[in-house]
């Protein structure tokens, strides 16, 4: 029996004094890095656990505490208290985000698992590198709302959660693209971004994922609200890298970034080309190659010269 005391108390035994978050899981300071914030998360619902400094993780809390050296007497108290604890889903608006139900990360998931060879399979198609796979903590959903869809997470500047997309991998769903039902003002991967190294700015997190280095996913063809300010604040380099059907939107965007006294490079693509289908190195040799200035093509336009 675990002696009545609940799975979340067990932990802080071994684990310390814990914050919960608004996703309802728990947050300790890490044992295996030290850092200085709570970093290391841990789901009581699926007893997931990770540290998003040192990306040590698990999807069982037993070999954690094994790998804590914690003692066997305290080890089956926390089994039976698991046995008890009940999981809670919190369902989700506008102020909550968590990770959907069923959520695995790919990583650490049983590579005999046919759905997760789906997913696989569905990443390679789509060039995603198993370096990709883990640096964004890309995970799938084996069962609720979003069952048979790879789950792409964006962890906020502290490492909370801020939203997470989801794209049916069997292709075959009348929904490509099932996304929580909350607000999109935010920072996609803001915390795998620094505003003061030159920024890429594109549509989707499949054009994030291929550009890889320091791109922000709107989520649509402009920047959202919080987006901007970062943007006006730090004043970085940017490359606007829409899809080839949005070159009316993109000079749109430049002109706007350009009031704000922002440096912008318009990178266009071929009929049907988007950053994620050209890939990586493609992409990168277009970015690389000698551009006009953009506010002088727009004074050319202006003043006919």
């Amino acid at each position: 029996m675990s002696n009545g005391l609940s799975v979340h108390h067990l932990l802080e035994q071994v684990l310390g004094s814990s914050h919960r978050l608004r996703n309802g899981e728990l947050a300790f300071y890490c044992k295996f890095c030290n850092h200085h914030k709570r970093k290391f998360q841990v789901n009581l619902n699926n007893q997931h656990w990770h540290c998003w400094v040192c990306n040590v993780g698990g999807r069982a809390i037993r070999p954690l505490l094994y790998k804590l050296n914690v003692s066997k007497q305290l080890i089956q108290q926390v089994s039976d208290s698991l046995k008890d604890h009940k999981p809670v889903y919190t369902k989700q608006t506008d102020d909550t985000i968590r990770l959907p139900e069923g959520f695995d990360l790919l990583y650490s998931t049983n590579p005999d698992s046919m759905l997760r060879k789906h997913a696989m399979q569905f990443c390679k198609s789509r060039n995603i590198t198993v370096q990709d796979i883990a640096r964004f903590s890309i995970g799938y959903c084996t069962k609720g709302a979003y069952a048979n869809r790879l789950v792409i997470p964006s962890y906020n500047e502290n490492g909370f959660l801020n939203y997470f997309v989801a794209r049916d991998f069997f292709k075959n769903s009348k929904m490509k693209y099932k996304n929580p039902p909350v607000s999109k003002d935010v920072i996609v991967f803001e915390n795998l971004v620094t505003f003061k190294k030159p920024i890429v700015l594109v549509e989707g997190v499949m054009d994030a994922i291929a550009v890889r280095r320091n791109a922000v996913p709107m989520l649509g063809k402009f920047p959202s609200k919080t987006l901007m300010n970062k943007l006006v604040k730090y004043k970085p380099q940017t490359y606007i890298a829409l899809d080839s059907d949005a070159s009316r939107d993109a000079l749109d965007l430049c002109n706007m970034l350009l009031d704000y006294g922002i440096n912008v490079t318009n990178i266009t693509f071929n009929n049907d080309e988007d950053p994620s289908s050209v890939g990586y190195e493609q992409f990168w040799k277009m970015a690389d190659k000698p551009h006009t200035k953009f506010s002088d093509i727009l004074r050319g336009k202006l003043y006919g010269y």
